[in-house]
């Protein structure tokens, strides 16, 4: 890190602490840029897009600290912590959104929360293969899949969720 352990410590008990304000930072800049990106949208169908596009990218390497994250979090508390604390964020964000869309007639669906965590795992997954097996799956086919997914969760036609052309679409998210 280019600094004595000495300072580290100084501003942290732990390496998981460390590890924890490092994804912390990461995560939240990620978050934050797909919100951002989300509340350019109009409509609950075009942010559900954005939000796609922005979690699907060619950035695979966003991803890995993801992965890394989960792989230490039941090892390290803090860092756990912060994980599952973006990860229901990342699910709240969905379901919210949801939410609208059943709020002005655009959706149809049932439990928001259960479709989200539903869709979330289903993108975390094909993300993990995107990261870990390149070229196994392609990245336009991830965004197709959780679009379809999407849809069937929300009463919505297949293909009604459409990608985005500028916004988010390479934006690293978790």
């Amino acid at each position: 890190m280019g600094t004595s352990s000495g300072l580290i410590h100084h501003y942290f008990d732990s390496m998981d602490d460390v590890l924890a304000a490092a994804f912390e930072e990461a995560a939240g800049a990620d978050l934050t840029r797909t919100e951002r990106a989300m509340g350019e949208s109009s409509g609950a169908a075009e942010r559900l897009s954005t939000f796609f596009a922005s979690y699907t990218r060619t950035d695979y390497g966003a991803f890995q600290v993801w992965l890394d994250a989960w792989a230490e979090a039941s090892r390290r508390p803090a860092l756990g912590a912060t994980s599952r604390r973006f990860n229901v964020a990342w699910q709240k964000l969905i379901a919210t959104t949801i939410m609208d869309g059943i709020a002005d007639g655009t959706f149809v669906c049932n439990d928001p929360d259960a479709a989200a965590w539903r869709v979330l795992s289903l993108l975390d997954g094909l993300n993990l293969q995107l990261a870990a097996h390149p070229g196994v799956i392609d990245n336009d086919v991830v965004f197709d899949w959780a679009m379809t997914a999407m849809e069937s969760e929300v009463g919505l036609p297949i293909g009604s969720l459409v990608r985005p052309t500028a916004q988010g679409s390479d934006t690293p998210a978790t």
